[in-house]
């Protein structure tokens, strides 16, 4: 594949061991042996996808519910659209839309995790129950690594050049791989240096937010150069726009796509799939993972 503007395919100084074999989040422990399937719960009314569908807080845990029967390792709840273009909410609404379903769900034997990037909704979904935070601006803002520092839960922390409202008017890089590493890698630092400790850290090179689809190709053919760094990799690729600009279809008709690039993500290091379509994503997996079981034991009777 071509590589996009400044795309070396390197990450300087990086490690090629992946130190973190398990995710802790809360009380809960995952093992990375497999890729995990994380399942979105949009609770907007402008999401690109499925903005609207779930805004009702029973239907929004029925959806959620519904996830957790098809497969999913983890639910992602966002009550904020960070789709580009999207307005920031305050946080008011954002937790009057989030609390009712997060305490519905605090029960379920899954973490959920919270998609924001406020620290007072942070506190409040920790308070509430969420064994993670899946935050756009990686602990960007004031008081946010201390929020995540005073718990036990998980934290993903994402790439984004901007912010949604205005990341892809004209997104440039130099070298798209090598200022996305540097990024985590420093995001990372802070969060180690706080007391998060490895075990409890994922990185999102945030597909989508502020870059072009070039840069987002890149990316992916180069994506096991980021997990060079050491932590597990979570890809968000499903129904994008990437997707649609390759395929030429709308939203809600870009499964296939978004099977064929989840699973290029996989095999370039990602260990959780941020997805829409849990049960599809867990059949691609099942059969992906016969076939390198297979492959393994030729090889096994080769020796």
């Amino acid at each position: 594949m071509a590589q996009a503007e400044g795309a070396s395919g390197r990450v300087p100084g990086s490690s090629l061991v992946v130190s973190v074999r398990s995710l802790r989040a809360g009380r809960f422990v995952l093992s990375l042996a497999r890729p995990l399937v994380m399942g979105v719960v949009n609770l907007t009314a402008d999401s690109f996808s499925d903005g609207g569908r779930f805004l009702h807080p029973a239907l929004a845990i029925e959806h959620a519910r519904r996830l957790v029967d098809e497969g999913a390792d983890l639910l992602d709840l966002g009550a904020e659209s960070t789709r580009p273009g999207a307005l920031p909410v305050t946080e008011s609404e954002e937790l009057d839309r989030l609390l009712p379903v997060l305490e519905a769900l605090a029960g379920l034997d899954c973490p959920v995790s919270v998609d924001t990037m406020k620290p007072g909704v942070m506190r409040a979904a920790l308070a509430a129950g969420a064994s993670m935070v899946n935050d756009v601006r990686a602990l960007l803002e004031p008081g946010a690594v201390d929020a995540l520092a005073a718990s036990d839960a998980a934290v993903c922390l994402m790439h984004m050049q901007g912010l949604p409202r205005t990341m892809q008017a004209a997104p440039h890089y130099d070298d798209v791989l090598t200022e996305v590493a540097h990024f985590l890698a420093a995001r990372a630092a802070a969060c180690r240096s706080a007391g998060i400790s490895a075990d409890r850290i994922v990185l999102d090179p945030g597909y989508g937010f502020g870059k072009t689809p070039a840069h987002n190709l890149s990316l992916l053919a180069h994506q096991s150069g980021l997990a060079r760094l050491g932590y597990p990799l979570l890809a968000g690729l499903s129904r994008k726009s990437l997707i649609g600009h390759i395929t030429g279809r709308g939203a809600d008709d870009r499964l296939a796509g978004s099977l064929a690039a989840a699973l290029i993500a996989v095999q370039q290091g990602a260990r959780i799939l941020r997805v829409h379509d849990v049960a599809p994503t867990r059949d691609m997996l099942a059969v992906w993972a016969a076939l390198d079981q297979a492959a393994q034991a030729k090889n096994q009777d080769a020796q």
